[in-house]
């Protein structure tokens, strides 16, 4: 990894669809060389796929939040679960656009997106705490993405 490849993936983060000409161009780096690192950076795993980003409020999603989960690991262990199969359990919610599994007073912070408050209700209250392995909830609002 140089300064090219650097600059070429930092165009990509920005916008996935960019040409190997839009890149060359702004980049000033010959078009074929931009081409021939893609593919380096594809085949070496370091690009490892391309997305969008939609405009949520568009599709109905006003509501984000970010809700931390502490886990109860004396009933994981009892149900043979571990808290990575917990996260990747919670990832598989529509509603649910990140998991990770944190260090601290949270075991793992899951990232939710919904239409309107009652939906995040229902998600917490009905959904979330009645998952076995889940001790408790903490949610919290996100006034603005920045």
């Amino acid at each position: 990894m140089d300064e090219k490849d650097e600059k070429i993936l930092r165009l990509l983060k920005e916008n996935s669809k960019s040409t190997t000409q839009q890149i060359a161009k702004k980049t000033l780096i010959p078009i074929t060389t931009v081409h021939n690192r893609i593919k380096k950076l594809e085949k070496e795993g370091i690009i490892k796929k391309y997305t969008v980003e939609v405009d949520n409020k568009k599709l109905g999603k006003n509501i984000a939040a970010y809700i931390h989960i502490v886990v109860d690991y004396r009933l994981l262990k009892e149900i043979k679960m571990s808290q990575h199969e917990l996260a990747r359990k919670l990832r598989q919610y529509d509603f649910v656009e990140e998991a990770a599994m944190v260090t601290g007073g949270t075991d793992i912070i899951i990232k939710v997106r919904v239409r309107d408050i009652n939906e995040l209700d229902d998600f917490v209250t009905k959904k979330l705490r009645n998952i076995d392995g889940i001790e408790k909830t903490q949610t919290m609002i996100i006034l603005n993405d920045i």
